[in-house]
């Protein structure tokens, strides 16, 4: 196919979305938030006991704080009137279910148990205790794992799907539907896992951490993206509120891990090795999630635009919501809860890595004619 054909602007062409100077740091920043951390807490070692002393029910408020306005910011961009677009383009959808709760959560504990629990077990020696039984630091990190799996992502993704030039529409509408899952599947599969792998959890708890975490952030997102609507409207929504609302999510995110990393600090002194023992089937997992995706979808004989984000939103994380019920299930100062902050670790440059996957193999699958001429000529089927 002959490009010059396509009327392709060069310049057009190569414009896509931008990570904002925080989230195309985050890694960096996530790394010094660690030393942050770790320096606070050896320094202050007194901020732990009046962090616990400021708690409801096991529930740091401070910690709450820090975690609904983690996940405010994210629940306010979904728009669920587009659910309707589901109906008449189901497929990416469905993928997306059939992934991100049948299929991820159980490969998530495989890779967990063989790597944490079987081949590296003589290099995680030792237990910790929680919620008064001993439990191993292998087993807690597998929690933490665990947590991650079955928590898809429902807010980076948005961005990853802007970088690959997907369908925005779709991906949204995909955002949606897992957000709405993830609020009632969540608490049971959590529960029903970690039971399974020999971790005490009562339902009351992972419910209550659902609600606090998912559900009240999401209740208060979607009042006040309608109230925003009808007295300031749709273009003070996009121009205004959420230039200012953007950074708090990601700070909000940085402040936690100060706050998970004071209390972790010894630990990782003590063993740095385990940050890279436990990345290495998080790694695998992702990676292994977006590519049974991404061959499903292709079988599927659906266009690039869906393709492309129905594969990411399985393999990245929804890291905050499995941060919180970490922090709420097992405590700050828990193995379960530096699992899941690894995930944050290696989340941004993996995720950017299959962006660039799909960008260049894009060619491989039907494309969305009125998208074609205007996207990424990597992205072009010849």
């Amino acid at each position: 196919m002959n490009l010059d054909n396509r009327n392709i602007d060069p310049k057009a062409a190569v414009v896509g979305g931008n990570l904002s100077f925080f989230e195309k740091y985050l890694t960096l920043w996530v790394f010094l938030c660690i030393l942050a951390g770790i320096g606070l807490g050896r320094a202050f070692p007194g901020v732990a006991i009046a962090l616990d002393s400021m708690s409801i029910y096991q529930v740091s408020i401070p910690i709450a704080v820090c975690l609904f306005f983690m996940m405010y910011p994210i629940m306010v961009k979904i728009d669920f009137t587009q659910a309707k677009r589901a109906i008449r383009t189901p497929k990416p959808v469905i993928l997306t279910l059939v992934v991100n709760w049948l299929i991820k959560p159980f490969s998530m504990v495989v890779f967990a148990r063989f790597f944490l629990d079987w081949l590296f077990a003589p290099l995680l020696t030792g237990s910790e205790l929680i919620r008064g039984e001993n439990i191993s630091i292998a087993n807690s990190y597998i929690a933490g794992a665990v947590l991650l799996g079955i928590a898809p992502c429902t807010a980076m993704v948005l961005m990853w799907g802007y970088l690959c030039y997907g369908n925005q529409g779709h991906t949204l509408v995909m955002v949606a539907v897992n957000s709405l899952a993830m609020l009632f599947l969540y608490a049971p599969l959590g529960r029903w896992l970690l039971a399974a792998n020999d971790l005490t959890v009562p339902w009351q708890t992972i419910s209550l951490s659902v609600l606090i975490y998912v559900g009240l952030p999401l209740v208060a997102g979607m009042y006040s993206r309608y109230w925003i609507f009808k007295h300031k409207g749709k273009t003070w929504f996009e121009t205004k509120f959420l230039k200012y609302l953007t950074p708090v999510a990601i700070t909000a995110l940085l402040v936690t891990l100060v706050l998970l990393f004071a209390f972790k600090g010894e630990l990782i002194v003590q063993n740095p090795l385990h940050i890279l023992l436990i990345a290495v089937p998080l790694f695998i997992q992702t990676n292994f999630i977006f590519f049974i995706s991404y061959v499903a979808a292709l079988k599927l004989n659906l266009a690039y635009e869906d393709a492309a984000p129905a594969a990411l939103i399985g393999a990245s994380n929804h890291f905050e919501v499995a941060i919180a019920t970490a922090v709420m299930l097992f405590g700050l100062n828990s193995g379960a809860a530096l699992a899941t902050v690894v995930g944050v670790l290696i989340e941004v440059p993996v995720m950017l890595m299959l962006v660039e996957i799909c960008k260049r193999t894009a060619m491989w699958f039907p494309r969305e004619p009125e998208k074609a001429t205007l996207r990424d000529p990597r992205c072009l089927r010849y």
